[in-house]
Parts: structure tokens; sequence; C-alpha cells
């Protein structure tokens, strides 16, 4: 077994793996989620349901960029994207179904294909959001880290989060949401959702960073992005 392969393996092991199908996981359910929109208390601010769960994607992100290294980062971002826009096409392709033959089933399919209807304008803007925003989180994380010669891992997951976080949101919400929002409340939830992701980020930052320790631990490993390619389309993997 030659040196490259047994890099190989080492770099797609139980909790890489793991981790890159949660990431994955979050990533569809929140784009399920997005047009379910709620208001934060009495404010007159709204979410959507996704902020629930995508946050913890751009945490996954930090901690596969900073354990695993960039390129690895990029294969699990460009796996999410892939299995993102299948969801979204099966969604399509299922609405378009013909009708149920009994009256009280024809209700549901409507609500399906309203709410699916949804899904899929809102998946595509939010693919070409998350390519954009998670590469982005990458790069500024590995960037810093390199600068930083590893120091200060908090500041650079929330720095990282913030940049991700805002290019995804700017792009996501006026193509989601256009002709369906006033140009006012898209602003309005465009910097709350960065803000209410960001503070997620922070309240949680103890944690990502214990985890972060204990990868690097359990992995042995702890990667420096030293003189790579930021080309988001390659294909190495070490």
């Amino acid at each position: 077994m030659s040196e490259n392969q047994v890099q190989g393996q080492k770099g797609l092991s139980v909790v890489y793996v793991w981790l890159a199908v949660t990431f994955c996981v979050c990533l569809v359910v929140s784009n399920l989620f997005v047009p379910r929109l709620w208001q934060v208390g009495k404010l007159p601010l709204q979410l959507s349901g996704a902020v629930i769960v995508f946050p913890v994607s751009y945490i996954i992100n930090d901690l596969l960029t900073e354990v695993y290294g960039y390129r690895k980062a990029m294969l699990v971002i460009w796996m999410g994207f892939v299995l993102s826009a299948f969801v979204a096409v099966a969604a399509q392709l299922v609405s378009w179904l013909p009708a149920p033959i009994y009256p009280e089933n024809q209700e549901v399919a409507t609500s399906f294909n309203r709410l699916f209807g949804l899904i899929t304008r809102t998946t595509v803007s939010s693919l070409l959001a998350f390519i954009l925003g998670s590469q982005i989180n990458a790069w500024v994380m590995s960037r810093m880290k390199v600068a930083t010669k590893g120091k200060g891992f908090g500041w650079r997951a929330i720095l990282s989060t913030i940049a991700g976080e805002l290019s995804d949101s700017v792009i996501f919400y006026p193509l989601a949401f256009a002709g369906v929002m006033p140009a006012k409340a898209i602003f309005s939830i465009i910097l709350t959702q960065v803000t209410v992701k960001t503070l997620y980020e922070i309240v949680i930052l103890p944690l990502t960073s214990l985890l972060a320790r204990r990868l690097k631990r359990s992995e042995g490993i702890d990667t420096y992005d030293y003189n790579i390619s930021y080309n988001p389309f390659i294909k190495k993997l070490d």
C-alpha cells in the first residue's frame, strides 16, 4: 500500500465521515425549513426556521477546516451542494405527479405542491448562497490559522462565521423572497439572521473549541494550509 493511499484512508476517518454526513443533513434539512418564518418574541422581526439547524453546518465547517484543512472541508461542502440539489430536483418531480384519485387526498397533495414549490426556489437560492458562503467561511478560517500560527481559534471561528453568514444571507434572501417580501423586510431578516447565527456561534464556542482540541488529539491531525490552491473546484484530497 502506497503512502498516498495510507494518507487518504487517514483523511477519511470514521469521525470525518460522521462530520460530513451531519453537515449534509443540516444543509438539506435547513432548505426544508426555510419557508417557515417565525416572529422573534414581540419584536417586528422574522427569522427562518432554518436558523434552528443551519448554524450547525458552519460550526462543522470550522471544525473540518481547523482539523483537516481547506481541501477536505471543500470536499464536504461540494457533497452538501450535490445532495441538496438532488433533494430539490426530487421534490420538484414529485410535485409534478398527477393528482390523487380521492378528494380527501387532494388537499394534502395541494399543500405538498405549494410547500415544495417554495422549497425548490429556496433551495436553488440556497445552493448559490451556500457554496459562496461556505467557501468564504473555510477560506477565512484557513488563512487566519496560517497567519496566526494556529492561535486564537475562537476569534477565527467567529470572524469566519460572520464573513460566511453575511455572504450567504446577502445572496440568499433577496433571491428567495424577492416579490414575496418587501425590500425593507428582506434587509431586516438579513441583519437578524447574521446577528442570531453569529451569537449562536459565540454561545456554542466553548463546545466547538473543546471538540476541535479533542479531534486533533484523536485523529492525530492539525492541518495548516501552507502553499495550497484555494481553487474551489480542485479535486485533489491531500
